[in-house]
């Protein structure tokens, strides 16, 4: 705060600048007010000081309040941006023009509290005579400058009725103003620190290489896309694991990392897609805000792998499987509990119902992740040949047989999964040597008499009634119990049609993808009518279906219900041609041309149109009369 003295002469050379201005005395009206649109550039340049100070404005004003008080905000250049006090006093202020637009600095209103600070940027306290024109002469005002980065931003100002100047008053303000400056301070650390924190996840999202972070226990706290796509889950998952599941052998590595001692350059890693080697960098950092310890992994993929996936690898996983259908939203959480499991496995499921799929989402959710998984179609293979590719045979086995042998399908699935599908066209023959298999967990090469341990879990799926095959004597009883110790029922796609528009959606925007078409999108009329289809072919025939739509942009009238009648063949060129009068049009008169057989008069005056309109058209859309 200034003393008196030094005031005295502000107050005379601000005087004399107004009066070498020709600033008249009689001046009632600040001589710059901003229209409305140049007001509305005022607040949107100044919204963070206005908004800040809003809060700071009414703690002033309640404060003073009913002792006929009005506060005003200016930017640095003296343009008033918010006005609010006693109702009485502020309408004597905006009968003077006090209000938001007018400048208050001094060659536009002449001297006053605000223009001195604008002048001096300090805090000025003038009352009656002091101000240069006779109209302010009835106030007294109170002002403090409020700075930022050096800088003048604004000015906060107190006016009251001269009566009631009191030297408290300036001390309320430059409080107010002082705060008002904090908060700016404040708001532009945490704005700057938001930005940073946003370039920051950029470049750390942008990084090729694997970065995880976790506490010293391996919980992993956060992680960047790339290490995402390098273990092969999805971000919900990745965040729920512990570096146990990602590095193999971490709990060794744990000391070694923290004290930043022999820490390896490459690590054996875990993911859905196998094992691999990794180059891999760590190092232990310490929080300074808690005190709390955390370390930092970096993974290069390698193009070496040491996967005993080699001989099958399963892709599939549960987060794969679309559907909503409460039921079988039951049936995954049911095959993710019984996945850990060593017991076989038996699906049930018509064709194309998603059997494979589950069995390798099965085996990636089980212990057995990481080790070979080895489907075989038992109905593909020819009988002669199918015990060759499931045990294997030696050298000179039987004619024709490979040098070296051949190890077969169970060897190859040893410690893994081994998948039996269409078990129903198992030959019995082979039902008995397989249910040996199942009991002992042994086989035997053909031309061989040393048996073979084998540790294979058994997932054996069939598109039949094997309970009724057993009835007919084409399945041995003792297998299917052995086989059906955990039993999974897939159901037809006519049993789940809430996910019919589901699927469709997932995979026609694939093939869209795949084949570099565009994206089409089904007529919601056409889509209900595609979920009452039976679909014999399940999931498999909705993905052919769908990959023809986007090829053809067009639906066959069969999966629209057979109240669809030839003419009206539901060839809908989607997004494109469908929704265009010319199109509708063509399609219109040869439906009228084959009512009346050809005939040109009749159908010209059922379309309302001359015959030679009609032949016109006929030749512009290149219609076949003979048809």
């Amino acid at each position: 705060m200034i003393n008196s003295e030094l005031i005295n002469s502000l107050l005379a050379k601000s005087h004399q600048r107004c009066i070498d201005l020709g600033i008249s005395r009689d001046l009632v009206f600040s001589s710059k007010i901003l229209d409305e649109a140049e007001l509305q550039n005022k607040f949107v340049k100044n919204r963070n000081l206005i908004l800040t100070a809003s809060s700071y404005m009414d703690q002033l004003i309640n404060f003073v309040k009913g002792s006929n008080f009005f506060a005003l905000l200016t930017d640095g250049e003296g343009c008033i941006l918010n006005a609010i006090g006693d109702e009485k006093i502020l309408s004597d202020a905006f009968a003077l023009k006090m209000v938001p637009g007018a400048y208050m600095d001094e060659k536009s209103i002449g001297t006053n509290s605000m223009s001195m600070t604008i002048t001096e940027k300090q805090p000025v306290q003038i009352s009656g005579k002091d101000h240069f024109i006779h109209a302010y002469h009835k106030w007294t005002c109170s002002a403090a400058p409020i700075i930022n980065n050096n800088k003048l931003v604004g000015v906060l100002n107190l006016t009251g009725y001269s009566e009631y100047i009191h030297p408290h008053t300036l001390g309320m303000v430059i409080a107010a103003s002082n705060a008002i400056e904090e908060m700016l301070k404040v708001k532009e650390y945490n704005s700057i620190k938001s930005k940073d924190s946003s370039h920051i996840n950029k470049i750390f999202e942008s990084i090729p290489l694997g970065i995880i972070t976790s506490d010293i226990n391996g919980k992993i706290k956060t992680f960047n896309k790339k290490a995402v796509e390098m273990f092969g889950s999805q971000d919900y998952q990745l965040s729920n694991k512990n570096m146990l599941n990602i590095i193999s052998d971490w709990e060794k590595l744990k000391n070694q990392i923290y004290f930043n001692k022999n820490v390896p350059k490459q690590v054996n890693i875990n993911s859905l897609r196998g094992k691999y080697i990794c180059n891999f960098k760590a190092a232990s950092i310490c929080n300074s805000y808690d005190n709390d310890a955390e370390i930092i992994y970096v993974f290069e993929e390698t193009d070496q792998k040491i996967s005993k996936k080699k001989n099958g690898q399963a892709y599939c996983t549960f987060d794969k499987i679309i559907g909503e259908e409460a039921n079988f939203l039951k049936l995954i959480q049911y095959a993710k509990k019984i996945s850990k499991s060593k017991s076989t496995i038996l699906i049930i499921g018509e064709s194309g119902t998603g059997k494979e799929l589950f069995a390798q989402s099965i085996h990636n959710y089980s212990n057995r992740a990481d080790e070979p998984f080895i489907a075989i179609n038992c109905g593909a293979i020819p009988k002669q040949h199918i015990e060759s590719e499931l045990f294997g045979y030696e050298e000179g086995a039987f004619t024709g047989a490979k040098k070296g042998g051949k190890v077969g399908k169970f060897e190859l699935a040893n410690g893994g999964t081994i998948m039996l599908d269409e078990i129903g066209e198992m030959p019995l023959d082979m039902q008995t040597r397989l249910l040996r298999v199942v009991l002992e967990g042994v086989i035997t090469r053909i031309g061989s008499s040393k048996s073979i341990n084998v540790d294979v879990r058994i997932i054996a799926s069939a598109n039949k009634d094997l309970k009724r095959e057993v009835e007919l004597g084409r399945f041995r009883k003792d297998l299917y119990y052995r086989l059906n110790v955990l039993p999974i029922y897939l159901p037809p796609l006519r049993e789940r049609k809430i996910d019919i528009p589901l699927l469709m959606n997932f995979f026609m925007n694939n093939a869209a993808k795949r084949l570099e078409k565009e994206q089409v999108k089904i007529p919601e009329e056409y889509l209900k009518k595609m979920i009452n289809y039976s679909w014999p072919g399940n999931i498999r025939e909705l993905g052919n279906v769908a990959e023809l739509i986007i090829n053809t942009e067009s639906i066959p009238s069969m999966y629209l219900g057979e109240e669809i009648s030839a003419e009206d063949e539901a060839l809908i060129e989607f997004n494109k041609v469908s929704y265009k009068l010319e199109y509708i049009e063509e399609k219109h008169i040869i439906k009228t041309l084959k009512k009346f057989k050809g005939n040109i008069t009749n159908a010209a005056d059922a379309l309302g149109i001359r015959r030679n309109t009609l032949y016109c058209k006929i030749k512009k859309y290149n219609i076949n009369l003979d048809n």
